[in-house]
């Protein structure tokens, strides 16, 4: 992304722009809205898929053309970002009550060694969505599946009715770890991570980790998954699963908007014919049923970036749009829930709803918002927030705005 002084606009591709020199703390400044109040910038974004995106940001950030705000899944790559002194330290600019918007796991995933590094967007949620016609075609109850052996059981009567059990997109590589990691955490629980990251013992050579490869070679030798599954990538297994092409995938609920995007129909499996379970336990194992796998997502800001990569982000971050964007069904938002009821139910079990996982909770919950659920005030709220997005793109900015921003994401 980048930030223009004349004109609040979006792209597709962002301007090359050499960054303002590197070492400059981001201190916290209160400003106005950016494009829509008294101050704003024009904004060039590069939108890149997933794989593409992370090819080219080890490159990419060693160039002074870098991206001043970039995605990122936080994590071990973050921490190498942060050693290799590309990242902001933006400790400084996160406080009051910015930071208290957040929930306080939101800001502990993007915090390294004390130091704020990150912005928090979105939080997901991996378990088994599955296809409930296929299901009922073949026998199999997703309530029934409990355990490990449960859902090897569920596979082989999948595999007898002539339906593929499990789409998968195992060219990407990430997806099929989604299984590993379970089982690993279903086996030994937190404490056992905890023990491995530290270097405790075995490390991750450790018994729960060596027994779940051992798991999910059961479930391989089962051969479980759609042909050719090894060269399909994430966008196309959503699209395989929307168009019913296998009974059931372990994925985060960003599936659902990449699943509507990559079926034929553009649609995928309706609302009522789509069902969610939580990955089962297995004999023995030490973790919680309780316990979830999943990720939070959110934005850097690279050495060196204007300050106003750091303004756009607290105003991107503003709880009313996470709100409409959890309405939306984009994202679970990461701010906290506000005290007063919200338009967006706080999760009903019904086939009818479409999007989220509530992750406090081991149940299957799933939320959205109807359009009987929206007071008149809100809808006048929402309606105002789209005005002003669309006079973003249009109006003149009478900012500072001199050093245009580059967001990569």
């Amino acid at each position: 992304m980048r930030f223009g002084r004349k004109r609040c606009r979006h792209y597709c591709e962002a301007s090359p722009r050499r960054a303002k020199p590197a070492g400059k703390r981001l201190p916290e400044r209160n400003r106005p809205p950016l494009c829509g109040g008294t101050s704003g910038v024009s904004i060039d974004i590069q939108y890149l898929e997933n794989e593409a995106y992370k090819k080219k940001m080890t490159t990419l950030l060693q160039s002074p053309d870098r991206p001043h705000i970039i995605y990122s899944w936080g994590g071990g790559v973050l921490r190498e970002q942060v050693k290799a002194g590309v990242i902001e330290d933006l400790s400084a600019a996160i406080t009051g009550s910015w930071r208290d918007r957040f929930s306080p796991a939101a800001i502990l995933a993007y915090t390294l060694d004390g130091k704020v590094y990150g912005v928090p967007m979105q939080v997901s949620q991996v378990g088994f969505f599955y296809n409930r016609d296929l299901f009922a075609k073949a026998g199999v109850d997703a309530a029934a599946i409990k355990t490990w052996d449960d859902l090897l059981a569920a596979v082989k009567k999948l595999k007898t009715a002539g339906v593929t059990p499990i789409i998968a997109g195992g060219g990407d590589k990430w997806p099929i770890h989604f299984y590993w990691t379970h089982l690993a955490i279903r086996n030994g629980g937190k404490a056992a991570f905890e023990a491995a990251l530290r270097g405790d013992g075995e490390g991750f050579a450790a018994a729960p980790f060596v027994k779940a490869g051992e798991q999910l070679k059961q479930l391989v030798d089962l051969e479980p998954f759609q042909p050719g599954f090894l060269a399909v990538t994430f966008p196309q297994s959503s699209g395989q699963f929307g168009d019913g092409k296998g009974a059931m995938v372990l994925q985060g609920n960003f599936m659902l908007n990449s699943m509507r995007a990559n079926s034929a129909d553009k649609k995928g499996v309706p609302d009522d014919k789509l069902g969610w379970f939580p990955f089962p336990v297995t004999a023995g194992g030490k973790g919680e049923a309780s316990d979830t796998l999943g990720g939070l997502n959110g934005w850097l800001v690279t050495k060196g970036s204007p300050i106003q990569a750091v303004d756009f982000l607290k105003y991107f971050s503003n709880p009313e749009f996470q709100r409409e964007a959890a309405a939306r069904g984009f994202y679970i938002p990461v701010v906290k829930a506000r005290r007063t009821p919200s338009p967006i139910r706080s999760c009903a079990a019904s086939p009818r709803t479409s999007g989220v996982r509530d992750t406090t909770r081991s149940s299957t919950i799933r939320c959205s918002v109807r359009p009987s659920v929206l007071s008149s005030t809100t809808s006048r709220r929402i309606s105002r927030q789209r005005s002003s997005r669309r006079r973003m793109q249009r109006r003149p900015c009478s900012g500072p705005g001199n050093s245009p921003t580059r967001i990569a994401c």
